[in-house]
Order: C-alpha cells, then sequence, then structure tokens
C-alpha cells in the first residue's frame, strides 16, 4: 500500500512538473526578458472566455475575439519570442503595433492565404513577405521571434531570419504604401500584445518579451522577400481594392 501511495504521488508530482511553462534560460534572464503566460492561466490577459490554458498551453475555444496581454503595451523597441502551432486550415495572428501589424500565423499548405508570400505564416501581413517558407507541418510546434528597433523591422521563424527591413528605406515605399491602404501604419507604437481568433485552431505558449536598450544596435541586412507569382499579384490588388472600398463606406 505504502509503494502504491508513493508511486501514485510521484505521478502526480510529474504531472504537475510537466504542466509548467518552460523557464527562461540564463541567457535570457540576462538579458532582459520576462514570461508574459505563466503556463497556468490567464493572468494578465483579457479575452470573452474563448481562450484556454490547458497543460501550459494556450488555445482558442469558441468564438469571441482575440487574447489581449493587458499589463502592459509593448516597448517601442522590443524582442518578443514565442511558439505556436495550428490546424489543418487554421489562420490566426500576433499583433504588435497599433493598427495592422502583424505576424501571420498560417497553416500554409491549406489555407488560401499561404498562395500569397505577403500573405503567407511569419509574414508582416499585406506588407512584406518572408523570404522562404520555414514553417513545419501542421500539428507541429514554431519557434516565432519579432524584433523591432526604430524603423527596422525582422521576423524570425524555426531559427531563421526570413523578414528584415528598414521601413524607411525608399527601397520598401511600395511595402509601406500596402499597409496604409491596408489601414495600418509602420510608424504607430503603444499596442497591447494581441492573439488573434480567426475562428480556427491555433495553439500558443511559452510568450517572452524584452525590451532592447537604446545602445543596442539593430540594422537591417541583406534580406530578399519571396517572389510572389502574377496571378497571385492581380488577386492582392482585388483583395485590396474591397478592403480599401468597405472602409470606405458610410457608417466604417
Amino acid at each position: 500500500m505504502l509503494r502504491y501511495c508513493l508511486l501514485t504521488c510521484l505521478l502526480l508530482l510529474t504531472a504537475l512538473v510537466s504542466a509548467e511553462p518552460p523557464s527562461l534560460t540564463a541567457k535570457e534572464k540576462s538579458d532582459g526578458f520576462q514570461s508574459l503566460f505563466n503556463g497556468k492561466d490567464l493572468t494578465g490577459w483579457q479575452h470573452s472566455g474563448n481562450w484556454v490554458v490547458e497543460e501550459g498551453v494556450i488555445s482558442r475555444q469558441g468564438k469571441g475575439g482575440s487574447l489581449v496581454y493587458q499589463e502592459m503595451p509593448l516597448p517601442d523597441d522590443f524582442e518578443l519570442r514565442f511558439e505556436w502551432k495550428v490546424g489543418k486550415g487554421s489562420n490566426s495572428g500576433v499583433y504588435y503595433r497599433p493598427g495592422q501589424y502583424e505576424y501571420q500565423i498560417l497553416d500554409n499548405s491549406v489555407h488560401a492565404d499561404g498562395k500569397n508570400p505577403r500573405t503567407s505564416a511569419a509574414s508582416v501581413y499585406f506588407c512584406m513577405a518572408p523570404s522562404k517558407d520555414n514553417t513545419r507541418p501542421v500539428g507541429e510546434w514554431n519557434e516565432g521571434r519579432i524584433v523591432c528597433k526604430g524603423t527596422v523591422i525582422q521576423h524570425w521563424l524555426n531559427g531563421e531570419k526570413v523578414i528584415d527591413f528598414d521601413y524607411a528605406d525608399p527601397k520598401w515605399a511600395f511595402n509601406v504604401d500596402l499597409l496604409k491602404r491596408r489601414g495600418g501604419d509602420l510608424s504607430a507604437r503603444g499596442a497591447k500584445l494581441s492573439l488573434q481568433d480567426h475562428g480556427d485552431p491555433v495553439w500558443y505558449r511559452n510568450i517572452r518579451l524584452r525590451s532592447i536598450p537604446v545602445n543596442e544596435p539593430l540594422e537591417a541586412g541583406d534580406f530578399k522577400p519571396a517572389e510572389i507569382p502574377a496571378d497571385v499579384l492581380a488577386a492582392e490588388a482585388k483583395k485590396l481594392e474591397g478592403i480599401e472600398s468597405r472602409r470606405t463606406k458610410p457608417g466604417n
């Protein structure tokens, strides 16, 4: 009986430990990262009852809108690290500055947005395409990372930097204009972190944030976004017309 009780206690302890969120590494601690998700509940986050925590993972269940971190707005200059995975055909996003600043979360292989690199996973949605599709198969965890300082924006996916541009550089004027036409503003600051509810299965965990110090440089390097086929560009232009017309309708 004693042996049985000890075994039961050991199994319970193992389950509790396994549900704990991954702790910050020594390097992350020294760099100033803090965890935004405690791995147990949604303390500090606001939602409408449609987001839950199970075994250290945030998931969306039922409709109700985005999950928003309420403790503070994101710093002007920051690095955000997180892990994400999607179900088949799923769509979500990580919003990190006011308006339409979005790190796209997507099943590229099935969802229609995956046909256009500029709306694919890890893109600055409807603004900048990643250099390549570096997503893992549906159902597997992906490692996302967003780094912003001044006018430089970097998106990372599974350890590779797939977006790296300075939006003040005139060569990216077309991309900046795309986002403006959609309703976004790359110069805007002060948003709260928001995880999008698009009505699809999506999971997040291990969300960490640090403020980038003034004396830490960040410069855009060599970067070439993935090429977009002509037929996809035509569909994109039509979609943008619809977005603009809806936004300018009376009452909007």
